[in-house]
């Protein structure tokens, strides 16, 4: 009789796990596809006037790899880049400028703000003194795009077109990402998996939806839209700025877009597991918006929908169990379906689909970790800096 309740067990959850990856591929957003591109393009008559604003901290080693792409866009209208150098010691500012001097283009004026007061995270400190130098030029649109973001010569052309075309306040795109270790093909693919998961890119571009979300490595930002929404003051504290700014626009009934990049890469190296789960275990908690509860339904759903899989599977074969283990393989074969887009986007084998279940599992450990140093009063660390809980920040406007 045990061994019935058992195996009856077994196939309930091995149930419940496949009927969770059917619900996600047929309406969770079809977030597994991944030819969400740039909308429709639509060049202005009178190209508007952008600014770029670069954040940078100790971004020596990456900035040759990047800076001169944004110093060489081919744009029609006027545009400039401040590079805000948030506090470096290696270098970082006098770096821009050889670089500008070396390779000419845009115009670029290097700045820097001072150590960001309580309240505020570094990098957003660092965006607010490069709008506020921006908005002297009065520019149509802002592109904020980090230190480690290489974009193709047309890239600031084909956002501004594709913002006009389609009347969007934000327009962001998702840089591919670097997947050159093995940790980094393990990982990678699947980090953007998860976050297109979470925010279906079709939803957010859509009116009526609640979902937002942007990618804070290529973000173009209307400026009048910037201002009705106080980006950056309204977020300041927000680990995880690029998802709040696209809130903050979205909810002041702003339209907002996200996809897929093509020619937009990040060049930062995670070659090590441990570098990629300090990128991933600096912020995960603060997704959970520091919730025990969210963190808890969070595991139980990763083991669910990741780990149950192949788990029936191996039991069902071992147990004997038919209806388990079909039930079991059926759900890790949609499991695997669903991450051959993603994996095909990144030129990456298909033979790394059925390790999902592997990746997940460590995304799931990164995430305790994640809320372990958030209660030994860690809060999210990047850089040499550690911001406080939450609870802890005050609401000091700076002046």
């Amino acid at each position: 009789m045990g061994h019935t309740a058992q195996v009856s067990a077994n196939v309930w959850i091995a149930a419940v796990s496949l009927a969770a990856w059917l619900w996600l591929l047929l309406c969770q957003g079809f977030f597994w596809r991944t030819d969400i591109r740039l909308p429709p393009r639509r060049e202005p008559a009178v190209w508007p006037p952008v600014c770029v604003v670069v954040p940078a901290r100790d971004e020596a080693a990456v900035l040759p790899s990047s800076l001169p792409s944004l110093l060489a866009q081919e744009y029609p209208g006027p545009a400039e880049i401040f590079l805000v150098d948030d506090g470096s010691s290696d270098g970082t500012g006098a770096l821009a400028r050889e670089l500008a001097d070396a390779h000419g283009g845009l115009p670029l004026t290097v700045a820097s703000p001072g150590e960001p007061p309580a309240g505020w995270t570094g990098k957003l400190w660092a965006v607010r003194h490069g709008i506020a130098l921006a908005r002297a030029r009065e520019p149509g649109y802002l592109l904020l795009t980090d230190a480690d973001i290489a974009h193709a010569p047309d890239s600031l052309r084909e956002l501004v077109a594709a913002a006009h075309g389609g009347g969007f306040d934000v327009v962001s795109q998702m840089a591919r990402l670097r997947v050159e270790s093995l940790w980094e093909r393990l990982v990678v693919p699947a980090f953007v998996y998860f976050f297109a998961q979470l925010y279906p890119f079709r939803r957010i571009g859509a009116k009526g939806t609640r979902t937002a979300a942007a990618a804070g490595g290529c973000v173009l930002l209307r400026a009048d839209a910037a201002e009705r929404a106080r980006i950056p003051d309204a977020i300041r504290h927000a680990v995880i700025d690029d998802v709040a700014l696209a809130r903050a626009v979205k909810g002041g009934g702003g339209r907002i877009w996200l996809g897929l990049a093509e020619r937009v890469d990040s060049v930062r190296p995670y070659p090590r597991l441990h570098d990629l789960w300090r990128m991933v275990s600096r912020s995960a908690y603060a997704q959970l918006r520091h919730n025990p509860v969210v963190l808890l339904g969070t595991v139980i759903g990763l083991a669910l929908v990741y780990l149950v899989p192949p788990v029936a599977l191996v039991v069902g074969l071992v147990c004997g169990d038919t209806a388990a283990w079909v039930l079991g393989a059926l759900a890790w074969l949609v499991m695997a379906g669903t991450y051959l887009p993603m994996l095909r986007h990144y030129r990456q084998p298909p033979w790394l689909a059925p390790l999902l279940p592997f990746t997940a599992s460590l995304y799931l450990l990164m995430t305790v970790d994640s809320a372990v140093q958030h209660y030994r009063g860690r809060g999210a660390a990047w850089k040499g800096r550690t911001y406080a809980r939450p609870d802890t920040v005050t609401d000091e406007q700076p002046l």
